[in-house]
């Protein structure tokens, strides 16, 4: 680290600062460690809504205002000039467009990778990731996310791997690390009867002197004494609407606002301060399926926890927040249109996931069940002709490819016959090579410049923090 780039005016500081007060005209000495202390990040919290295009950000301010007449919180710090913002390139080493590993590679190591490694430069050398770098300092650190904890995101800023894919490795790499808390998904990489070589992680992780959680009320019960790992869901969590319109869901599986607050709480008194990594992770699934109810309410399910971090960040004033997203994905918008208003305003109505409608459709599934089931969800009726092209997919007449959609259901259909009904439209349904969006609150945000490339997150972070970059 660069002490004379952090320390500005190093000469000055060296010999102690004086402080002039214009209106009272008396000149006040602080002392070194006063002006250390008021420049120092104790405290980090990275906020991700993974695969968040520009697009997803304003259809949810939008979307609060309309409802609630009250928008974002993220777009309310822009308003209210309480952060400072930027953009970032966040091209990694092998394309212009990043998938999730490498772009959180490229601020976990420093370095550009190739897409689907971790960590892992272009020559086949490991770099130590950050959060292990924040471990070797003194502080405590961790994940929450709502896709599986050994996800490309948060195991870009904790671990080395070859391949985002090795899953099962990387879970056992954590086991191995012990990192503070690490909640999410994930739980066909522990699960000795999900793992193909019957491992039983979760054992092992709680003979390693780890809490193991696997639902809500376990999650608020157990103590803060020891490491905490909590894994909800065999995969991906539920996404936040179909979360809230189950019972069942609702009593079992945290938000990702309730897992962030349980890591502050457990990380928030510790004498060296803490690292926090929060990742919106299913925003970027909602966009690869085209599914604006996923991705909304996902978007909504992360802007809580902006709220909750900056709310932490100003009693606490010793911790940086930083929201951003890894990369755009599907580009989805608001299309002009006679009714765009009208339309965009139904989704207020949704009450399910495009996930949960195709995935409650068979080949024996009628053409007035179809009608009936999305009347249910998005509270639009669907023309006769719209339901029989939906279901022509379930006789295996077409076939729709792309990420997350194992079963080849119609996403990209259903998605083009609700835009119009609600004017969302979608460019594709991949990453795109948007510039991100990056917003800092607290000490070290002035660092800060309008434009950035994405390993200068890395190296910004630890001169936050005034942690020497000797590993």
């Amino acid at each position: 680290m660069d002490r004379r780039k952090f320390f500005k005016n190093g000469s000055l500081f060296a010999i102690g600062a004086t402080i002039l007060n214009p209106f009272e005209g008396n000149a006040k000495e602080l002392d070194f460690d006063t002006l250390k202390k008021n420049t120092k990040a104790k405290n980090i919290i990275v906020i991700v809504s993974d695969g968040m295009s520009i697009g997803t950000l304003n259809m949810a301010d939008i979307y609060l205002n309309r409802k609630t007449g009250k928008g974002s919180n993220w777009i309310q710090l822009y308003k209210d000039n309480k952060v400072t913002r930027g953009l970032m390139d966040m091209a990694s080493a092998s394309s212009i467009v990043t998938d999730s590993a490498a772009a959180s590679s490229s601020w976990g190591s420093g370095f550009r990778v190739k897409n689907g490694s971790l960590n892992v430069g272009v020559n086949g050398e490991d770099y130590l990731p950050i959060w292990q770098k924040f471990k070797k300092a003194g502080k405590m650190a961790g994940c929450v996310t709502t896709v599986p904890i050994t996800h490309a995101t948060p195991a870009g800023f904790c671990v080395a791997s070859k391949s985002r894919n090795s899953q099962d490795s990387i879970a056992e790499m954590y086991l191995d690390l012990k990192f503070d808390i690490m909640m999410g998904g994930g739980n066909n990489y522990f699960s000795s009867e999900s793992r193909k070589d019957k491992r039983d992680l979760y054992q092992e992780f709680s003979n390693n002197g780890f809490s193991v959680v696997k639902n809500k009320s376990e999650m608020f019960a157990c103590g803060n004494s020891k490491p905490i790992l909590g894994v909800f869901y065999n995969d991906g969590l539920p996404y936040s609407k179909d979360r809230e319109s189950s019972k069942e869901l609702t009593g079992t599986i945290p938000t990702l606002a309730e897992m962030a607050q349980r890591a502050i709480d457990k990380m928030k008194n510790h004498p060296n301060g803490f690292v926090l990594q929060v990742e919106a992770g299913k925003v970027d699934w909602a966009a690869h399926g085209n599914d604006i109810t996923g991705l909304l309410y996902d978007q909504v399910a992360h802007d809580e926890v902006v709220k909750l971090a900056i709310d932490f960040a100003e009693k606490d004033k010793n911790t940086l927040v930083i929201i951003t997203t890894d990369h755009g994905n599907a580009n989805p918008g608001i299309i002009y249109g006679r009714d765009a208003d009208a339309n965009f305003d139904s989704i207020q109505n949704y009450k399910q996931t495009n996930e949960w409608i195709l995935n409650g459709i068979g080949q024996e599934t009628t053409v007035s069940q179809l009608i009936d089931r999305i009347e249910y969800a998005n509270k639009t009726i669907l023309k006769q002709d719209e339901a029989k092209e939906i279901l022509n997919f379930y006789s295996n007449i077409k076939l729709e490819e792309g990420l997350y959609n194992p079963r080849h259901l119609p996403f990209k259909l259903l998605a083009d016959i609700q835009k119009k009904y609600n004017s969302v439209g979608w460019i594709s349904m991949d990453h795109s090579a948007d510039y991100s969006e990056l917003a800092m609150y607290g000490p070290g945000s002035d660092l800060l410049k309008p434009f950035i490339k994405n390993t200068d997150l890395h190296y910004l972070m630890l001169e936050a923090a005034e942690v020497e970059n000797k590993f």
